[in-house]
Formats: C-alpha cells, structure tokens, sequence
C-alpha cells in the first residue's frame, strides 16, 4: 500500500530497538507527508554519522574520527578526571546513564555485551583482555593509576554472572573489584534508571 522508497524506510526503522512495524510506518508516512525538510536532515545526518563516528579505541565509546587517527572519546581525552578509578558497564547507554548521575568522575569501559549462556555468549566473547590493557595503560606520569574497577553490569542475572566473571579475571591484578550496590531495580536496565537511583547505587557500592 505504500511506494517502494518509503515501504524501504520503514522496513530500516523497524529494525531499530523498540520500534514495531507499526510506528515504523507511522515514522515513515510523517517524514514523507509533513516533514519533508526534517526527512533530509536526517538523512544527511545518517550519513554524516555513519562517516565520521567510530568506537574510542581505549573505552569502546562513542568518538569522533580525525583522519586516520585512532578514534579517541571526550571522556578518555579528559586528563581531569580521577584515574583511580575504571567503571566497567555493559553499554554506552549504561555509560551515559552513570555520566548523567554526576556521581562519577573516573574513566570507562564498555563491555559491548554481558555474560549469556543461553544466547551463546561465553567469556571468550567478552573483551577481558582489551579491559586489562585499558587498566594497564591508565597510568601517569606522577604514578597514579587504576586502583578500583567499578563493575556496573544491570542487576540482571546475566548482569550479576558478568560482574563475578570480571572479580575472577581481574583478582590477579593490583586492584579493588567493586560492585554497585541496589537501588536500580533488578532485571532493569541503567539506561531508564533516573540520575538519583544510580548516584545512590555508585555511592553504595561493596566489593566483590
């Protein structure tokens, strides 16, 4: 019932989480009917995105790409924050969700996927030695360095065997292993929790 080109849209918007085909077609018939000028905008911005936004290469994060140079992130860029201490989330929206709370000022890493039996996911998926190489080389000048890894996976069963996977790898190493404490509901996710819950679980936190 709908052109070919925009049948097409719908069928990419659908694709994107917690969009049906329903308000994916009801996306698609707005661009195309009322917001012809918004639908170009986007489209440029697709594509302007796609070109020019990689991961950090030392957290995993969203960054910026300047010619063949290594994407680097605002936040690993930032020479303020408090090295002592690596918070270690499941995705970028867990990131930016601990950014918003305000309650943590160290650096990150993103895991990109949590501990899953069940959908396959082994420890052999997971980036642990990436994570070792990211707490080795936070290190300065004046001898500061990683003391603490702040493991904020979703209190989620995947979330919790996650979190003691990375106390086994990690208990090697010189540092404090520490989980957020409760105040984020269980099975949630750190995305829809608001700043106030998560400052509270950061504050919290208890070791492993």
């Amino acid at each position: 019932m709908l052109p070919g080109k925009v049948q097409q849209l719908v069928s990419l918007l659908a694709r994107l989480p917690s969009v049906g085909e329903k308000t994916a077609q009801r996306f698609a018939v707005f661009l195309a009917t009322r917001d012809p000028e918004g639908a170009r905008m986007l489209g440029q911005a697709l594509i302007e995105m796609s070109d020019t936004i990689g991961r950090c290469q030392h957290c995993g994060n969203l960054a910026e790409m300047h010619g063949d140079d290594a994407p680097v992130c605002d936040i690993c860029a930032d020479t303020r924050r408090d090295v002592s201490t690596l918070c270690v989330v499941a995705r970028i929206q867990d990131l930016m969700s601990v950014e918003r709370s305000a309650a943590y000022r160290g650096y990150y890493f993103v895991l990109g996927r949590l501990l899953s039996p069940l959908e396959g996911i082994g420890a052999d998926e997971l980036p642990l030695e990436a994570l070792r190489r990211r707490i080795d080389g936070l290190r300065r000048d004046d001898g500061a360095c990683v003391r603490e890894v702040l493991v904020a996976t979703p209190p989620s069963v995947d979330g919790e065997a996650t979190a003691l996977l990375l106390a086994q790898e990690l208990k090697d190493l010189d540092v404090n292993v520490t989980r957020i404490a409760s105040g984020v509901p269980h099975g949630g996710d750190l995305e829809y929790a608001d700043p106030v819950t998560i400052g509270r679980a950061i504050a919290g936190r208890r070791d492993l």
